[in-house]
């Protein structure tokens, strides 16, 4: 079978810590909960054809030179789920898709398996220990909420009662409307933290709960209201693409209250306006030699059932099965932000800046089981 280019290379895991984490964390997130938040809020616009992921036949001993994005899912009642709904006091009503009348629970006890190698079992206390002294910040949306929410849930389980907390650091009025969220584990001095900041810039989404659902109003130079809070991690994961689907943007240049003056632009000259942002500041105020920098590919949201065999006015909801077609890819997924994002990725490598693409594209594309859909508290499917 003749290979086709791919979209993203191999991702280099030799020779850091943080690295190694990453994998526990995206592997370990991705398999033991309802992963990929949809709601009209977040929606795609433009179809895409599937890129062919091509692979080595051969098998390594190790994870060094490993392609951990191309597997499969495989069904492990065994050794999942790494924790339980109940059990972890942490998860929102967005997420809690157990509390809010889902019956099936075998959408957490899918192990990821690279075709190439295996990867190791989540240890919570080892990745505690590698991470002491750390902060590990997600920046972004409820994708990335989603995956620090796992994590936080998966470490947690073994720490001691006292020994731990959730805080919320307040920037709105709304005692559960906040842009940091921030999980401590005193005896090894680690922070898990979550930051919300869904088109990364200043933007009329800022606001965690209430924001408008169409209009999407981005000021294009200030990044500086959320980036302050970002510079003291040690391990940055970034991610920005749901938001993104509406065909139109309009584009300020003055502050949010004097939102009289605007351009409109395509979403994706937008989306490429705030990632030259973005990586501006990246580049410019960040400790590389602290801080590990990385970038979350963007997820699939399976709105039309049609793609997988269903009818066209059907969706993920009742979907207890991911797909096994392997290479399977919905219509919806935009590969022209994805194809802006590794570029964008690629200019900062040139300039001596290494941010890496965590490539989950291919993983959440097979899994339509792992949307909370109507099974979330009220107040989310407003």
């Amino acid at each position: 079978m003749e290979k086709k280019k791919r979209l993203v290379k191999i991702w280099d895991v030799k020779h850091m810590f943080e690295s190694s984490l990453i994998i526990f964390f995206i592997i370990g997130a991705l398999t033991t909960t309802a992963v990929y938040y949809v709601n009209t809020d977040e929606q795609y616009t433009s179809p895409a054809s599937p890129a062919t992921v091509a692979h080595s036949p051969s098998v390594y001993d190790s994870l060094e030179g490993c392609d951990l994005f191309s597997g499969k899912w495989v069904h492990d009642n065994d050794s999942y789920p790494l924790y339980k709904e109940q059990d972890c006091p942490y998860i929102p009503g967005e997420f809690a898709c157990g509390q809010y009348g889902r019956m099936d629970s075998k959408y957490q006890q899918w192990r990821w398996q690279p075709h190439a190698c295996s990867l190791p079992r989540f240890d919570a206390k080892q990745v505690l220990e590698k991470l002491r002294g750390k902060r590990i910040m997600f920046v972004g949306d409820s994708v990335n909420r989603n995956q620090w929410v796992s994590i936080v849930c998966m470490l947690q389980a073994v720490i001691p009662p006292g020994r731990k907390k959730m805080h919320k650091i307040q920037e709105v009025k709304q005692v559960q409307d906040v842009s940091l969220l921030t999980f401590k584990a005193f005896d090894y001095d680690v922070s898990i933290d979550f930051y919300w900041a869904p088109l990364l810039v200043e933007s009329n989404a800022d606001h965690p709960t209430k924001h408008k659902r169409t209009d999407r109003i981005v000021h294009i130079h200030s990044i500086e209201k959320h980036a302050k809070n970002w510079v003291n991690a040690d391990v940055l994961v970034f991610n920005s693409y749901l938001w993104w689907g509406t065909p139109t943007l309009k584009i300020l240049y003055d502050s949010l209250e004097d939102s009289t003056k605007y351009n409109v632009v395509t979403n994706h000259r937008a989306y490429r306006m705030v990632l030259r942002i973005w990586s501006k500041w990246v580049r410019t105020h960040i400790n590389h030699a602290r801080t590990q920098s990385y970038f979350m590919s963007m997820t699939a949201t399976h709105h039309k059932g049609i793609d997988w065999g269903m009818q066209d006015n059907e969706n993920c909801l009742n979907e207890t099965e991911p797909v096994t077609k392997e290479h399977f890819w919905e219509s919806g997924s935009d590969l022209k932000m994805m194809r802006t994002l590794e570029l964008t990725l690629k200019n900062l490598k040139e300039r001596g800046v290494d941010v890496k693409m965590v490539n989950i594209t291919q993983l959440t594309q097979y899994r339509k089981d792992g949307h909370p859909s109507i099974h979330r508290c009220p107040r989310y499917l407003e």
